[in-house]
């Protein structure tokens, strides 16, 4: 298989946001956590955690926030479009953001280190070998 080759392009599905990320992620992350459910329409969340300055970000973005249950609060950027989720952050560590990769052109990176939540995920779903897992948030 080819290495992955940076800049990668992302995008929303109706096109309004894009961006490039410049540098490989620290990690990739599955979430399993009933809001994640919620958030994929599936039965975890992909994430990839990544400096904020290794990404460059076009479009005007909407915002949105919930409490986590760390008790930080767990912000969001969408598009106003489409509504598709583009990243998370924590707006106490605004240079660390949680992007949602499924929407890169190259979707080679998703392979998960981590998955967390456990303890919320879908019965029928099995965790490959070889990955860390956590009851909830590690």
């Amino acid at each position: 298989m080819d290495a992955i080759k940076y800049p990668i392009k992302g995008a929303c599905q109706c096109g309004q946001i894009s961006y490039e990320l410049l540098e490989p992620p620290q990690m990739v992350v599955a979430c399993h956590c009933k809001e994640c459910q919620k958030l994929s329409t599936s039965a975890f969340s992909i994430t990839a955690m990544v400096d904020a300055k290794s990404v460059v970000f076009s479009g005007e973005m909407a915002h949105w926030q919930r409490p986590a249950d760390s008790g930080n609060i767990s912000a969001a950027k969408f598009c106003p479009g489409c509504g598709n989720r583009i990243y998370h952050y924590n707006p106490d560590q605004p240079d660390q953001i949680k992007l949602k990769p499924s929407n890169l052109s190259d979707t080679r990176l998703i392979q998960p280190v981590a998955h967390v939540w456990v303890s919320e995920k879908q019965d029928w779903f099995e965790i490959p070998a070889g990955v860390k897992v956590f009851d909830k948030q590690p």
